[in-house]
């Protein structure tokens, strides 16, 4: 098969679409043809050389694809040679062909196009883990997203307002606000004019948000403190703003507030499967019903992937940037 690999670590001309062996199912495995992937931060990361595969997973980037069922590994049941799926990747999803945990799988949502299905796994995946899982986001509470026009963004969103939940995001331009709006966003905050925590303040009778999803990590960490609620919950899934901070903990124990940090790729398979599990019994249902839908920017030829790190890396884009093949 083909498949994109790093040979060097480097810029987006490191990423080089070459023949590579074929995956073979393991246990508990199945072996899905790639229609499309999709790129994340991650893959970003692990093309510079600081994102290192965990032992044992796929060498080539891609946390996330779609495609057909072509082979089931010992011990599979409950799918079957043809299916149509999407699933969550430790890897390999920019590639022709990858072996996927039958736990990671997911059926395409019905209504959604099986290309576009691969812009669903990852972000649904993080949002629910993270902002309702973890977090425990209820009808009626304020939740915040930062980068609300980003991938994870525009389905937090979705997800919240679905749940009943008033929701405030940041972006950086109108534009992006706009879109934001016109996915049911209530609080619209331009980061690069005005101060989230002083427009999250004025905006919520509380005082705050009660649950923050945070991207950006040391640099928004006492902020986020103080932009919370009292009882305030921040999930932090991102290092955009750098990996180590001072927290003022007079602060956080004033609000009675929690702070949680998590990943997905590195977690054992039964937690991902649960966290699959979950999204198929709560979001699939959202979104065969129309209330939630994948927002796509752009799709590109898999082969062309250094120009979806671009993409991201300018960060003018909405949504998310799926990697196709022919």
């Amino acid at each position: 098969m083909y498949a994109i690999t790093i040979p060097e670590p480097g810029g987006p001309e490191a990423l080089v679409w070459t023949e590579v062996p074929d995956p073979v199912p393991g246990e508990g495995e199945v072996l899905v043809e790639v229609v499309s992937s999709a790129v994340n931060r991650a893959d970003l990361l692990q093309r510079q050389g600081f994102y290192t595969p965990p032992p044992g997973s796929s060498p080539y980037p891609g946390l996330e694809c779609a495609g057909r069922i072509t082979a089931l590994g010992p011990g599979v049941g409950g799918w079957s040679v043809g299916d149509e799926v999407c699933a969550l990747l430790v890897g390999g999803g920019y590639a022709e062909k990858v072996a996927v945990p039958a736990g990671q799988l997911l059926p395409v949502p019905k209504g959604v196009d099986l290309a576009k299905a691969a812009a669903l796994p990852e972000v649904t995946c993080t949002v629910w883990s993270n902002v309702f899982m973890i977090a425990h986001l209820s009808p009626g509470e304020t939740f915040l997203v930062h980068g609300g026009s980003s991938g994870i963004g525009t389905m937090a969103i979705q997800l919240a307002k679905a749940v009943g939940a008033k929701v405030a995001v940041t972006a950086g331009t109108k534009e992006k606000l706009d879109f934001c709006a016109d996915l049911g966003a209530d609080i619209l905050i331009n980061y690069r004019e005005q101060d989230f925590v002083e427009e999250i303040r004025e905006n919520t009778v509380g005082g705050g948000a009660d649950v923050i999803l945070d991207n950006m990590g040391a640099k928004y960490l006492n902020r986020n403190v103080d932009a919370l609620a009292v009882n305030g919950r921040l999930a932090i899934i991102g290092m955009q703003g750098g990996i180590q901070g001072e927290l003022n903990i007079a602060a956080l124990l004033g609000k009675r507030g929690a702070i949680t940090a998590t990943t997905l790729r590195a977690r054992p398979l039964a937690e991902k499967a649960a966290v699959v599990a979950a999204v198929r019994e709560h979001v699939w249902p959202l979104i065969e019903g129309g209330h939630v839908r994948p927002i796509v920017d752009q799709e590109l030829p898999m082969s062309e992937a250094a120009q979806g790190h671009r993409v991201l890396e300018e960060s003018g884009h909405i949504g998310k940037v799926l990697l196709t093949r022919a």
